[in-house]
């Protein structure tokens, strides 16, 4: 234990796996915010750079898992395919703009995400509905894949306005589930090859991201069970609240 948690007291280590599970539970509930919540909580007891690599591995399980479930792989691909250019617009600019150096800082980059993010949550929850034709569907896919990549390639964050696309498309519930399932274990899996390149990832800190599997998939398991329960307009509302507590996170610091 010594091993994966180093010199963290037994409060913190029940507060890491505490986390967690929260962050699973969410997770299975809504298919987004692991991430969002296991940084930011294990954050508040271990280093930054190590809080990112405790999430890494269950990022990537998770989102197998996510994508597969209730399908295997011919559902996921048979989804992914409808999103198609929105996938392939979104991975492509996430690589091009990660190598150009930007003059927006970091946290301009979060606000410019949290603001429109929030407001957008809080105006569908209003009950607003956006339309979007089959016609201007390419278009829609090619312009929001692109805002979406460049604000990923500039601070790793695509998963608010990707579920905020979906969720304004009326995505149905298990569709939505899947093809974000798809998109953020394509981008977990770029970000844990890059982390094992630039040394996030080493013999220190892979113990902890594996350990941190099993309180992901324990707290998922548990959220797939109240999302199995939502119908559609539930589960819109609440993937919607989760939204708006993101944006109001990504706000937060960004002004820090």
């Amino acid at each position: 234990m010594d091993l994966i948690f180093n010199d963290l007291s037994a409060i913190a280590i029940v507060f890491a796996i505490g986390i967690t599970l929260l962050a699973g539970f969410v997770k299975g509930a809504t298919g987004f915010a692991l991430p969002m919540i296991m940084v930011s909580g294990l954050a508040t007891i271990l280093p930054p750079d190590v809080a990112i690599a405790a999430l890494i591995v269950p990022t990537v399980v998770s989102n197998v898992w996510q994508s597969l479930r209730g399908g295997g792989i011919g559902a996921a691909v048979i989804v992914a395919s409808r999103f198609k250019l929105y996938i392939v617009t979104l991975l492509l600019v996430v690589v091009i703009t990660a190598q150009l150096v930007s003059e927006m800082s970091q946290n301009a980059t979060l606000l410019t995400i949290g603001i429109p993010i929030t407001l957008l949550a809080l105006v569908l929850l209003s009950g607003k509905k956006f339309s979007i034709s089959d016609g201007g569907r390419k278009f829609a896919d090619v312009a929001v894949g692109t805002i979406s990549g460049f604000l990923g390639g500039l601070a790793g964050i695509w998963g608010p306005l990707t579920v905020m696309y979906l969720t304004a498309l009326d995505t149905p519930k298990k569709d939505q589930v899947r093809v974000t399932g798809v998109i953020f274990g394509a981008g977990a899996v770029v970000l844990g090859l890059s982390h094992l390149k630039s040394g996030l990832l080493n013999a220190q800190t892979i113990p902890l991201s594996l350990f941190m599997i099993i309180p992901v998939l324990i707290g998922q398991t548990l959220g797939n069970r109240l999302q199995d329960r939502l119908d559609q307009q539930k589960f819109k509302r609440l993937t919607l609240l989760v939204l708006v507590v993101a944006g109001l996170n990504l706000i937060r610091r960004g002004m820090m």
